[in-house]
């Protein structure tokens, strides 16, 4: 295998695609702009959702690009060989235009030019059931370009098959790519959907082909679109015969920093490079939290809160470490520094990223002294024991006090953590918080409803309207989550507004609505989309065209969908005014 640098790889990625005709394309915020039933970008489809589901984008039908991304399900499992809670992700995207043959055939040539042998690759593909057809084509494909036929595999849904993202949608058949490691096979029917580890994933293929509607039926789409991907950290890993993402270039010279602050070298024991492992992961995705062009910052909800907890897991393992708060201020200046090339707005963001983190390591310096507080009168109530995991996690819950630390301390003072108890309380509070952020999160732009249009519509009116009646030409959107029944609006101002300033709102909302303007999309290039005074983050996050929505007086670069005229909308009413952040208002308010 070649030994590649990150920064190579990803050129090397992007150049192979627009070679063959795709627009390379910016990465979005890891805030979804029109998806509210997440946090935070996920995998490299979700920016482009209401492009697969029909919308035209502005740069073509083929498009390239490397789309940063945060997953927090598994922050827990950060500190072994591969998890990380941002990656990034290298895909191209078919939107109409070519399917299955050139998008297979480019695939395989990928990844001969990135050194993969033909004899140790394997792809999956799906083998078929009562609902959809076995997958011959993808195959076929396959067996033109070279593979060897017991090198493919037909697996089922469970492994082969993409979407929808909801109950309704595009879907199909994916083929999977993997190279076999040498490891000997688990047994006679060993194959890539095996956990043995003799086959390792290094990209996939997903074929849009079908649409299922609200009766479970499936039908081809007129549209058939492909979706290719493949993650950075992991084939870096893999392409330079590396045993975990933390020995790439992403993240050797913080493990290096790590090793000179501690004085302890990297692998000594497996707590010292959990430790590690940890620190950087959380670091680096608190940089790009705190550096996103929607400008996150730490609180007690949403984005906020869980940049938060990725700070104070980090500060918890310098502890163990043995070095101190500050290591996460000079690796975050490492890392922003590492990435200013690749992505502008994080070496921009610098001196914000490290004031943040500053004054959460401080925040938090002042938690751990409070919890210390709060442990020691829990102590003068309980006998030498045994410590109650319910007490342990209203530590955690109502103080913030990592769990680590309480099992620690209690260690010290002779008592023995109830790790079941604690574990019992967590899951109850998971499962409270899972069933409030799904009743939070019903709905979505995603789906394109005429009643998400509207609000969605209406967010343009609203910022237009704090910028008028506020005089502040700088407030902007600070993040948004809109449902079918009402919007929601972060935006940049240091104060509550007054009683009187929200009714002005309102009335300027409606009034906008009263005026019927229509709802007119313009593409245009971005220098264009500026100099007609159309709001928006310019810079990296968008192509070299856009599309921008006049809406009454309202001129914003954006991705559909909306209502077609602001007489639709109906009457706007603000329910809620709120702080969101330091910096940070947050409106709710509805259409009657």
């Amino acid at each position: 295998m070649k030994k590649i640098t990150s920064e190579q790889l990803r050129k090397l990625y992007l150049d192979f695609y627009a070679e063959r005709g795709h627009a390379v394309i910016s990465s979005a915020s890891l805030i979804p702009e029109n998806d509210p039933t997440v946090l935070f970008t996920t995998a490299g489809m979700h920016p482009l959702v209401p492009y697969l589901l029909g919308e035209k984008h502005p740069a073509g039908n083929r498009l390239t690009d490397v789309q940063i991304c945060v997953r927090t399900g598994d922050i827990d499992e950060v500190g072994d060989a591969s998890h990380c809670t941002f990656f990034e992700m290298l895909g191209s995207w078919s939107l109409g235009d070519y399917f299955k043959k050139d998008a297979i055939a480019w695939s395989y040539e990928l990844a001969r030019k990135l050194g993969f042998d033909r004899d140790t690759f394997a792809v999956t593909v799906f083998a078929g059931d009562d609902v959809c057809p076995r997958d011959e084509e993808s195959a076929e494909c396959w067996r033109a370009v070279g593979v060897k036929e017991e090198n493919i595999f037909f697996l089922d849904r469970k492994h082969n098959w993409w979407g929808p993202a909801g109950m309704t949608g595009p879907c199909g058949p994916d083929t999977e790519m993997f190279v076999d490691t040498g490891k000997p096979a688990c047994g006679e029917n060993c194959s890539p959907a095996c956990d043995c580890g003799k086959y390792l994933e290094i990209g996939n293929d997903v074929f849009m082909q079908y649409f299922k509607d609200a009766e479970g039926n499936f039908r081809p789409l007129e549209k058939r679109n492909v979706d290719q991907g493949m993650g950075l950290e992991r084939m870096l890993c893999i392409l330079n015969g590396y045993s975990s993402v933390y020995e790439t270039d992403l993240f050797d010279f913080a493990i290096a920093k790590l090793e000179e602050l501690s004085g302890v070298k990297y692998g000594a024991d497996e707590a010292t490079t959990a430790a590690m492992r940890i620190i950087a992961d959380h670091t680096r995705t608190a940089t790009f939290m705190l550096g996103d062009v929607r400008a996150i910052s730490p609180s007690n909800v949403d984005q906020g809160y869980v940049l938060r907890r990725l700070i104070r897991r980090a500060m918890r393992y310098c502890r163990v470490l043995g070095v101190d708060f500050s290591a996460l201020t000079t690796l975050a200046e490492m890392f922003a520094d590492k990435y200013s090339s690749v992505y502008p707005n994080i070496g921009q963001a610098k001196e914000r990223i490290i004031a943040e983190l500053a004054a959460e390591r401080d925040k938090f310096a002042k938690t751990i002294e409070q919890g210390l507080r709060e442990f020691d009168k829990i102590l003068t109530h309980i006998p030498v024991g045994t410590f109650p995991g319910k007490t342990a996690f209203r530590l955690y819950d109502t103080f913030g006090f990592p769990i680590e630390m309480t099992a620690e301390l209690a260690a010290e003072r002779g008592y023995t953590l109830d790790k079941e108890g604690y574990e019992k309380a967590f899951r109850e509070h998971q499962e409270k918080s899972k069933a409030g952020a799904e009743q939070k999160f019903k709905g979505g732009l995603a789906d394109g409803g005429e009643a998400t249009a509207r609000l969605h519509s209406a967010t343009h009116l609203l910022g237009y309207a704090l910028r008028k009646v506020l005089c502040d030409d700088g407030i902007a959107q600070r993040g948004s989550n809109i449902t079918p029944e009402r919007l929601r609006f972060d935006f940049n101002f240091p104060r509550p507004l007054t009683e009187e300033e929200i009714a002005a709102v309102e009335n300027e909302v409606n009034a906008e609505i009263a005026a019927a303007a229509p709802v007119v999309c313009e593409e245009m290039s971005v220098d264009e989309a500026r100099a007609s005074g159309a709001m928006g983050v310019f810079g990296d996050r968008y192509g070299d065209v856009v599309k921008v929505y006049t809406i009454g007086h309202s001129k914003e670069i954006c991705g559909g969908p909306h209502a077609a005229n602001t007489g639709e909308l109906g009457k706007f009413r603000i329910v809620k005014e709120q702080s969101s952040s330091a910096g940070v208002r947050r409106i709710k308010a509805v259409l009657e």
